[in-house]
Parts: structure tokens; sequence; C-alpha cells
């Protein structure tokens, strides 16, 4: 349905959902002075080209953070994520993108810690190549990232935030997501979880978040961005989900005028929306 490749899709609209959600939560875990773990599941290539490579066939960043990167006055959450996007182009040019991993490395401190799991051999030898300079602080595993988050969890400090955002591509992941945290919040029920999930013309795709919400113990959160109506062909993505376990409580508040605008900036036609759901227990 759509490349494993990340470098095809980095900073396209569901990688501006995705990444606003994870600077709003990782800020939060950096406003309190005790360590972290951040472990992100499929961690790609870490940072992605956009003038050369897969980025530049696919131009899928053209549909989302070129479309925020000249805008002036942002809402501070949408500005805070592009602020993310504008350290690794110090010079003002579009032309890097941080993935996840990227993010994270920026956003932690020196007492906290990264574990990023990836399977995909290319996309690892880019990720440890990226990650050189990073130190004892990021441990790079070339694993499956569904069975290696177990040995990922508790963290020693407690504290942790874990991105789970499969390709998709097979279509068990799916079901590896909800087994994952099912098991994911038996052995640490106190952590924050951002499971990501593409909208497409999938049975599975629009089971999952309400799966997801039916095992959350606790406090959850669900949001969503549209940019346009599904493919008459049944192929491609046409948004995109962010379901969160334990999220902060000012989360919901900091994403709330934020999803309509993105539907005004990205939204390729009538049918593009937004849609954000939070239970706080």
């Amino acid at each position: 349905m759509f490349s494993y490749r990340h470098g095809f899709h980095a900073g396209n609209h569901t990688d501006v959902l995705k990444h606003l959600v994870l600077v709003q939560l990782l800020a939060h875990m950096t406003a309190k002075e005790k360590a972290f773990l951040f472990v992100d599941t499929h961690a790609g290539a870490g940072r992605y080209s956009l003038s050369d490579g897969f980025a530049v066939k696919s131009a899928e960043f053209e549909t989302g953070i070129a479309k925020l990167w000249t805008l002036d006055q942002l809402p501070a959450p949408l500005a805070e994520y592009v602020g993310q996007v504008r350290a690794v182009n110090p010079d003002g040019q579009l032309r890097y993108y941080p993935g996840s991993p990227q993010i994270g490395l920026q956003m932690s401190r020196e007492q906290d810690r990264l574990r990023l799991f990836e399977l995909h051999t290319t996309e690892t030898r880019v990720l440890q190549t990226n990650f050189a300079a990073a130190g004892k602080r990021v441990g790079i595993q070339v694993a499956d990232g569904f069975a290696g988050l177990k040995s990922a969890l508790p963290p020693p400090s407690r504290r942790g935030l874990v991105l789970i955002d499969p390709s998709y591509e097979d279509k068990a992941d799916y079901r590896h997501v909800v087994t994952t945290m099912r098991e994911a919040l038996e052995r640490f029920p106190t952590g924050t979880y951002a499971v990501w999930y593409p909208q497409v013309q999938r049975r599975d795709a629009h089971e999952l978040p309400e799966r997801l919400q039916r095992m959350a113990p606790g406090d959850w959160l669900h949001a969503s961005l549209k940019v346009k109506a599904p493919g008459e062909d049944g192929l491609g993505i046409h948004g995109s989900g962010m379901f969160v376990f334990n999220p902060p409580w000012k989360l919901e508040a900091a994403l709330r005028p934020v999803l309509p605008l993105l539907v005004k900036l990205l939204g390729q036609d009538s049918h593009a929306a937004s849609n954000l759901k939070f239970r706080q227990t």
C-alpha cells in the first residue's frame, strides 16, 4: 500500500500530526527534573533529506511541513513543533526533516535516555550514522520493536514515553500493536504511550482506535486529522491519528484549537476534518 522506507513520506501531513503530539509529550516529560526514557519502536533513519533521495521522488513534505514553514504567528504548539524542524535547518532553508528519534534527542536532557528499535537493516545503518555522536544516552537495537519493547519496561526512573509507529504495510501490525500495548500496560501501567496509525481504507485501521480505547485502563486521548477524501481506488493515506494512553492533562487543551487550523492549512479538499476525543478518569 505504501513504502516501508519512511523517507518517501518524511514531513507529510501524517508526520505533522504525529510530531505535533510528540513535541507536546516530550515537553511535558522535560518539565520535571527526574530523568525519563523515550522509546521509539520503529525508529526509521532518524533524520531525512528533503532535497534528494526518496523525499524528492514523492515530495510529500509539500503537503505537510512545507505549508507551515513560512507562516508567522503560529499558535504555540505548532510553533514549538516547527521549531524542532528548524533545529535541523539552521540556515532557514527547509532541507531536512527530523524523525521522531531526532526530535527526541533534541528535546531530551543529559539525564534522559533513548531506546531506538529498527528492524530494517538499511534504515538502521543510516540511523547509527546519524546518531554516532549522541553517545551513551542513545541505545540503538537492530530488532523488532514490538518484541523489544518488553526489555525496556519499566524504566528504572519509572518515567517513560513510548512511541509505537509501525508502517502498517503488513496488516499484522494492527494486531501486533494491540498485543504490544496490552503487554506494555501490564509491565508499566503508568507510562505514557502514543500510538500512531494511518487512515486508510482497511477495516483494521478503522477498528484500531476503538480497540485501543477499550483496553485503556485510565486516561486516554485520541486525535485524528483527515486531509482529503479516501481515494476511489482504495489506495493511499487520506489521514492519520494518534492515540495516547495516560496523556498529560494539558495535552487536550493544547491540541483543541490547533487541529481545526491544520484542517485549513493542510486540507486538500472539502472532506478534510479533524477530531479530538479525551477521557479523564
